[in-house]
């Protein structure tokens, strides 16, 4: 019997567990009962707390690696189109946000200890591999598919994240433990836009690392810039990961714990993973199929397509994971989910979605400017002296990440939807003026004059809908009794994740079509949108929930 199982055992005066049950197993957990808590429960909630947040890190770290390593690419020859690199992005996103759907079930059906374990594992399939096809440039355009789609698993591992900590914390500090879980491990964001432009210079895997290619532009990185011709390894950018799930992995399995009370029958450890398997597996299916879809639908048609087929083949996977999804569908009937989700998809969507597209959108609208002709023609030719995304990237979702859980501390104060009203505001003039700075910088002969007040902005759009982050967190946390909150988090997280494959998507599109500003005029425009929608039913006169 592990000691906190004991000590649950003592205050309960339980029986000693049968023999052969996991001693990572927690059988009593009350910590909305404050003597508990300060007992028992505090000790335990922080360990689970502090091993999470590093292992989310690396699922952020990994899903959206695309962003850099397409970036530094396009500098090393690699034969691919502009469209080609955006849609890599695009993809890890779209996996990503379809595996956040099954796994919003997972904490209930497979244990905590059992999902986190096995989630931050399976990372090193797509680390490892995006590795080792960066060695050759010629490696075909559909294996980076398969492995953008792979590195889904990290996008996926927050759903199960956030609904595993949501059950080890009272309501009181739903926003200080779900904003420290979110944003902490929102860092992975800012630690692979800092790292991978550091590690690509320098071999630190000696032979097993492969071979550098040389650049062929100018890169740069966060200490200066690296001029044409120098050593490079790119595959730097997936094989480093390694060295830190492995250990991480060790340590979910030694530290962390399944909750009874949530999970009353996950099974063998070998049973469990077996369910988490066969959900994502639903989830890869589904993403390889939205992926096809897009070539025949728009993409506001294929995304509730493939929403809807995830939902529809969840319910039909036979055994004992039937009757718990089929329960906890139960959310679908509350009118709060879908207004957290529409909130959500604000904050966290813009937060990933941006995280995502930045890098290759500074590339692509300051890397060129128009060159006006003697004869008074206008082309687009490269800028000599772009500012290089690999340097500046990081700091708009490192501020988001680091104000994250400042905004979950503020709402537990004042209230989420206080919180969330005063954020979309900001959100909606901000969006609307990066648009119009993205118009002049793009349609400009010195693009480099706005880059400055581009980038500004953009950090304000990260800080603001990094609070936002915490403020519906917080409200998710009060709003939802124990057995829902975990499942509204992952679901609305997983729609929310969206943003990252939605955000490249449009951004890439406006781009191609000369007119960048449309997309986030767009966003404005949605961001106006969720004020009426918090208003409604969090703040006005008789609100469904007072500012929670």
């Amino acid at each position: 019997m592990s000691r906190e199982s004991a000590d649950s055992a003592r205050w309960e005066g339980e029986p000693q567990r049968p023999p052969g049950r996991a001693s990572a197993d927690i059988d009593h957990w009350d910590v909305e009962d404050p003597t508990f808590w300060e007992r028992t429960g505090r000790r335990i909630a922080n360990r689970n707390l502090w091993i999470s947040i590093p292992s989310l890190l690396m699922g952020f770290a990994v899903w959206l690696m695309w962003g850099m390593i397409t970036t530094q690419m396009t500098n090393l020859g690699f034969p691919f189109t502009v469209d080609q690199l955006f849609t890599l992005t695009a993809i890890a996103g779209l996996s990503g946000a379809t595996l956040r759907i099954p796994a919003s079930f997972m904490i209930r059906i497979a244990g905590g200890r059992n999902t986190i374990f096995l989630t931050t594992a399976l990372l090193m399939l797509p680390a490892l591999g995006t590795g080792l096809a960066l060695m050759n440039p010629g490696t075909p355009f559909w294996v980076f598919q398969a492995l953008a789609l792979l590195s889904g698993i990290g996008g996926g591992n927050f759903a199960n994240s956030m609904s595993n900590i949501s059950t080890f914390y009272p309501k009181k500090q739903q926003g200080y433990a779900l904003g420290m879980n979110a944003g902490l491990g929102n860092f992975g964001v800012t630690t692979m836009q800092i790292l991978i432009p550091l590690v690509m210079t320098v071999g630190i895997f000696g032979a097993l690392g492969g071979e550098p290619m040389e650049l062929q532009k100018a890169s740069g990185t966060l200490i200066g810039r690296i001029e044409a011709g120098t050593d490079t390894w790119i595959q730097n950018a997936g094989l480093i990961w390694l060295v830190f799930l492995i250990p991480l992995a060790v340590a979910g399995w030694f530290g962390m714990n399944n909750i009874r009370a949530i999970t009353p029958n996950p099974g063998s450890p070998l049973q469990a993973f077996g369910k988490i398997l066969g959900l994502y597996g639903v989830g890869l299916i589904t993403a390889v199929i939205g992926v096809a879809a897009l070539g025949w639908l728009n993409m506001w048609l294929a995304l509730p397509l493939t929403i809807a087929l995830t939902l529809g083949l969840l319910r039909l996977i036979p055994g004992d994971i039937k009757p718990n999804i089929q329960k906890q569908f139960a959310i679908f009937s509350n009118k709060h989910t879908w207004a957290m989700t529409v909130l959500y998809i604000a904050t966290f969507g813009s937060f990933i979605g941006f995280s995502a597209a930045l890098p290759l959108s500074i590339t692509v609208i300051f890397g060129n400017m128009m060159e006006v002709a003697a004869d008074g023609s206008v082309t687009r030719v490269a800028n000599p002296d772009a500012p290089s995304a690999l340097t500046w990237a990081w700091m708009g979702p490192f501020v988001g990440a680091l104000i994250r859980p400042v905004g979950g501390w503020i709402s537990d104060k004042v209230g989420g939807a206080i919180v969330t009203q005063a954020i979309s505001v900001v959100m909606v003039l901000a969006s609307a003026a990066v648009g119009y700075v993205m118009m002049l910088a793009y349609n400009a002969t010195d693009p480099n004059q706005y880059f400055w007040m581009f980038l500004v902005l953009f950090i304000v759009l990260f800080a603001a809908s990094g609070i936002g982050n915490g403020s519906t967190f917080r409200s998710i946390g009060f709003i939802f009794d124990l057995q829902q909150k975990g499942p509204v988090l992952g679901w609305t997280s997983a729609v929310a994740a969206y943003g990252a494959f939605i955000a490249p998507r449009v951004m890439g599109e406006q781009i191609k079509a000369g007119t960048p500003e449309m997309a986030m005029y767009g966003f404005a425009a949605f961001y106006a949108l969720c004020l009426v929608v918090n208003w409604w039913f969090y703040l006005r006169g008789n609100a469904y929930v007072k500012n929670p």
